[in-house]
């Protein structure tokens, strides 16, 4: 029989009692490392917000710290994408319009293409890597390419917010990157994806792009709603530290259609789970006709974010700077030494008549040389139809003057009033000089009736406004509207001003029922009516 001696039983119970103590050390390092993990991912705990728009009516549905102010993160590749698609429009750029990438694009991080100094990628190709991979070395190339540098592209995109409406939101970058200066809200967020549908029906296309396959790599877009939820066709994602998950989605279903915005999500699952949620729950209760007026710009001044002139070609010039005659063609490749002017508006404008008129008084130039060395003219009667025409700023006198012959050298003349002739007087009487005719009253515009059928494709804010819709839509559909006559109504409701946008000269209703329902399928919104 084995027997153990005492001191190999000690030698045992000292193994035993260390194991003991290494395993207890051990279960209470992990549960302290766990502690601190569980601890540290509730610190993280961005500011929430969110609001869901009924894009028919134009009626919030659903709204919390909608105007508290956030960080956009990559939800500002939206603006980004707005003033590309404004140039493509233009016809400055084509989607095979070759970009160059500089080294400062190249730098960009942390989510990009990859992109080389030097390298070219086209229009179309960043376009698509913005709405599936956010490559911010692609945002970085747009901005370049319509601006000269991201700072002047940044002046353009504030400006750009404040004549959509979107009165918090302020731009530093075209990606999003941290920068605590770039700010927006969600409801200003919410207004930008409602706009850039709007404006851009065809261009907004690209924001259903699943994958984008570039040299060979497939990437797939990061808003996961696509494909997942029934309706939705758009728009962007975002993330930074600050902003937390953002998103914003366009959701288009049974002639319903809602924009939702979420920011400040924990996660992305956290933040896709929450959209679902208000789109579920929403999109039962929007409209299903639209009424409300389509997004559009209103004028501001140039000066927006401390900026007072535009980027043109390099250079800063005014906003007023003119197009370029000759679009960049396909083979071009766009870079700072020939660049696509940053034009506030470029759509090419189209003769609109206005039925309300504004008088106002006719410009002229400065007397030169002054007035006292003009010569004088002497009223005598006259028939209106030899009358001169008036000038505006007008200076009347009367005073006492002798006949003097035509001087041999005759001064500028005003107005272009011939010199006076000598009249020959016994004596010399008061007559009335005057130094230019005084402007004399516009008779009232008449109100000019229009017959038939009339198609109304929106209502804005500005008549400039409703003037560009009339361009856009007489270009998209150029063999139903090229006889139409075009004109803007102004019309006051609830003490607002708005401005119909509206085609006359449809002689049988089936002619304005088939332009309507042609420009319906291109996403303009279009009403027939009988005038």
């Amino acid at each position: 029989m084995l027997r153990i001696s005492g001191s190999s039983r000690g030698f045992h119970k000292v193994i035993v009692g260390c194991l003991t103590a290494a395993m207890a050390v051990a279960l209470t390092l992990e549960d302290a490392d766990a502690r601190k993990r569980k601890k540290k991912r509730k610190a993280y705990n961005p500011p929430y917000a969110a609001i869901v728009v009924d894009a028919n009516s134009g009626s919030v549905l659903h709204s919390r710290k909608a105007d508290a102010k956030r960080h956009p993160a990559s939800l500002t590749k939206i603006m980004t994408l707005y003033l590309l698609f404004e140039q493509m429009e233009a016809g400055n750029i084509k989607p095979s319009t070759k970009l160059k990438v500089s080294a400062r694009a190249a730098k960009q991080s942390p989510t990009k293409l990859g992109l080389k100094k030097g390298q070219t990628i086209t229009a179309e190709q960043a376009i698509r890597a913005l709405v599936t991979k956010s490559a911010n070395d692609a945002a970085v190339v747009v901005a370049e390419a319509i601006a000269g540098t991201e700072s002047e592209f940044a002046v353009l995109m504030t400006r750009k917010a404040r004549a959509l409406g979107m009165s918090k939101t302020v731009y530093k970058n075209a990606s999003g990157l941290p920068n605590r200066k770039q700010i927006t809200t969600a409801r200003d967020q919410a207004r930008l994806g409602r706009a850039i549908q709007d404006r851009f029906p065809k261009q907004y296309r690209y924001f259903a792009t699943r994958t984008f396959k570039y040299r060979g790599k497939r990437m797939r877009n990061h808003n996961r709603l696509l494909g997942s939820v029934k309706g939705v066709d758009g728009i962007k994602t975002g993330y930074i530290r600050a902003s937390g998950f953002n998103l914003t989605t366009s959701m288009k279903r049974n002639k319903r259609h809602i924009v939702a915005v979420v920011m400040g999500g924990k996660s992305s699952g956290a933040r896709n789970a929450r959209m679902r949620s208000l789109l579920k729950k929403y999109i039962s209760k929007a409209a299903v006709r639209r009424t409300a007026p389509l997004i559009a710009e209103k004028p501001v001044p140039v000066q927006v974010a401390s900026a007072a002139a535009m980027p043109y070609m390099g250079r800063p010039v005014t906003a007023a700077a003119p197009m370029p005659a000759k679009p960049i063609g396909s083979s071009t490749t766009l870079t700072s030494a020939r660049r696509t002017p940053a034009t506030v508006d470029p759509i090419k404008p189209i003769a609109v008549k206005t039925i309300k008129v504004k008088l106002n008084g006719v410009k002229t130039a400065s007397w030169t040389p002054p007035l006292a060395h003009l010569p004088v003219v002497t009223v005598t009667q006259r028939s209106a139809a030899s009358s001169p025409p008036p000038v505006a700023n007008a200076v009347v006198t009367a005073r006492t003057v002798k006949p003097a012959a035509p001087p041999a050298r005759p001064t500028q003349m005003v107005a272009s009033v011939a010199p006076p002739a000598p009249v020959a007087a016994p004596a010399p009487k008061p007559v009335l000089i005057q130094t230019a005719m005084a402007p004399t009253p516009e008779p009232a515009p008449r109100k000019v009736v229009r017959k038939g059928w009339v198609i109304q494709v929106g209502a804005f804010d500005a008549e400039r406004q409703a003037r560009d819709r009339l361009s856009v839509a007489q270009s998209k559909a150029k063999h139903l509207l090229a006889d139409a006559d075009a004109f803007t109504e102004t019309v006051v409701k609830n003490n607002r001003t708005f401005y119909r946008a509206r085609f006359a000269g449809f002689v049988a209703k089936k002619e304005a029922i088939a332009a309507c329902k042609y420009l319906k399928r291109r996403d303009f919104a279009c009403l027939t009516l009988k005038n």
